[in-house]
């Protein structure tokens, strides 16, 4: 991967980048990740949060207490309502990045589904990645 990486919203107002490699990429399928995208799962992409910065705007914030009672905080463009990244109450440290808002998506590569208890049986998984009913290793 080329570094730094990075992206932002679909309508250009919230612009980030990455100096260094991601640390996790991974499918949750969990129902908070479903809500929150729109979709079947969340493709995420975890960095270092001392190697994120945003370069542009301001995003706004939604939080919810996840499964385990920990705050999730996602971003989203107040403008154009694209959903940018979050912060894991769970994981300091770490900023975790929705992968279709890379500049290019191409450079996602899951390494396994997550929450697979939740997932929809309409959006078949991969098979050759490994699963888990939670959080892995815990």
């Amino acid at each position: 991967m080329d570094l730094p990486f990075g992206g932002g919203c679909a309508c250009g107002a919230i612009r980030y980048e990455c100096s260094g490699a991601p640390v996790y990429m991974g499918n949750c399928h969990c129902r908070d990740c479903q809500q929150a995208t729109g979709s079947a799962f969340f493709p995420a992409v975890a960095v270092r949060e001392r190697e994120f910065r945003l370069l542009g705007g301001e995003p706004a914030w939604f939080e919810r207490p996840a499964d385990r009672g920990h705050p999730m905080r996602r971003a989203f463009c107040p403008e154009c309502g694209s959903p940018v990244f979050l912060k894991n109450g769970a994981s300091e440290g770490v900023r975790v990045l929705y992968a279709g808002s890379l500049d290019d998506p191409g450079l996602y590569r899951p390494s396994r589904d997550i929450f697979v208890g939740s997932a929809q049986a309409w959006c078949p998984m991969d098979p050759d990645l490994p699963k888990d009913k939670g959080m892995p290793g815990r």
